[in-house]
C-alpha cells in the first residue's frame, strides 16, 4: 500500500488540448485552461492522454504544449506529459521531448493494436523509464488498447525506481488491490466512477476526464474523505455520477463531451479533430443540463 505522498498530487485532470476554430493548436487558450483548472482544485495537468488527442496531434505540437502549459502555472501543479504509442523508439523519443519541455513526470500507455504479450509490454515500458530522468506513470487501459498490463506485471515493473504511478482504467479493484499490497506504487483512477472506490482502498486519487468542468466538485470527493466526512463523500461522489455517466458512458467519446460542455461554459477548448465529430445539439444540451443540476446541488 502507497505510504509515501502521492508523486504528483491526488486531484489530476486529464485536460483537452484547445484548438483554434480551424483546428490549428490554440497554446493561449490552453494556458488559460489549465490556469482555470490549477485555480479549481487540481494538483496537476496530463496533457495529449485520450482526452487530449493524442493520435491526432503532432510530436512538435504536445511539446509546446508542455512547454505552454508549463508557463502557465509554473510550480502550482504538476505536469505530466501522454508519449505513449504502439512503437517503442517513438514513445522514447516523445519522453525525451516531453523532459526538455519541462514536463514532470510521463504517462505511458500499453502499447495498441499490436497487442505485445507480458514480456514484451514489461520491456516496453522499462526501455521508456530507461530513456529520461522522468518518473513514470503507467496506463492500463485494456478497453482501448487491447492489453491488460497484469497485476503481476505491474508488480514486477514497481522495482523500477522512476516507474511510480499508475492510471488504472482496468475496471478491476481486486487486481488493483493486488498491487497496492505488494507495492509502492501510486494507483490513480482514471475511471471517474471509481475515484472513491479506488481512494478508499489506498489509492492515490484520480486523473479524470469530467475535471476539466467541474474539478472543485471532484476534489470534494477526496478532500472530504481525508477529513474523515465518509459519509458525505460517498454522496458527492454519487451526486456526481449522472454527469459522469452522461460524458463517459452515453456513447460520445469524453474529449468530444468534455469539449462540448467547455465550449458551453465560455472557456477554451474548440473543436476535436477528425475522425472525432463535435456533439450534436441535443446532447449537447443534456450534458449542459447535468452540469447545471451538479453544480447546483
Amino acid at each position: 500500500m502507497t505510504t509515501t505522498p502521492p508523486p504528483f498530487g491526488r486531484a489530476l485532470c486529464a485536460m483537452v488540448t484547445p484548438f483554434t476554430a480551424e483546428g490549428v493548436l490554440d497554446l493561449d487558450g490552453a494556458q488559460r485552461l489549465a490556469a482555470h483548472l490549477v485555480a479549481h482544485g487540481c494538483d496537476g495537468l496530463v496533457l495529449s492522454g485520450t482526452t487530449g488527442e493524442s493520435p491526432t496531434t503532432t510530436d512538435a505540437e504536445k511539446s509546446a504544449l508542455v512547454r505552454a502549459v508549463r508557463e502557465a502555472v509554473g510550480a502550482r501543479a504538476t505536469v505530466v506529459a501522454g508519449v505513449g504509442t504502439f512503437d517503442t523508439r517513438h514513445t522514447v523519443e516523445l519522453a525525451l521531448g516531453a523532459e526538455k519541455a519541462g514536463a514532470d513526470g510521463v504517462l505511458v500507455v500499453s502499447p495498441y493494436y499490436s497487442r505485445p504479450p507480458q514480456d514484451a509490454l514489461e520491456a516496453h515500458f522499462r526501455a521508456i523509464a530507461d530513456a529520461s530522468a522522468l518518473p513514470v506513470m503507467l496506463y492500463d487501459i485494456p478497453g482501448r488498447t487491447g492489453t491488460r498490463i497484469e497485476p503481476e506485471t505491474m508488480i514486477r515493473l514497481a522495482e523500477h525506481p522512476r516507474i511510480v504511478a499508475v492510471k488504472d482504467c482496468s475496471y478491476d479493484l481486486l487486481g488493483a488491490q493486488k498491487v497496492l499490497h505488494r507495492t509502492e506504487l501510486a494507483y490513480y483512477a482514471g475511471c471517474d466512477e471509481h475515484i472513491l472506490a479506488l481512494y478508499a482502498v489506498g489509492g492515490a486519487g484520480y486523473v479524470s476526464t469530467v475535471a476539466n468542468v467541474v474539478p472543485a466538485e471532484l476534489r470534494a470527493i477526496l478532500d472530504t474523505f481525508e477529513a474523515g466526512d465518509t459519509s458525505v463523500s460517498a454522496r458527492l461522489q454519487q451526486r456526481a455520477t449522472p454527469l459522469i455517466e452522461a460524458m463517459m458512458s452515453a456513447g460520445l467519446p469524453g474529449t468530444v463531451t468534455a469539449k462540448a460542455l467547455l465550449h458551453a461554459l465560455g472557456l477554451p477548448a474548440g473543436p476535436v479533430r477528425a475522425p472525432l465529430r463535435p456533439a450534436g445539439r441535443e446532447a449537447a444540451d443534456g450534458l449542459l443540463a447535468e452540469y447545471e443540476r451538479l453544480v447546483a446541488a
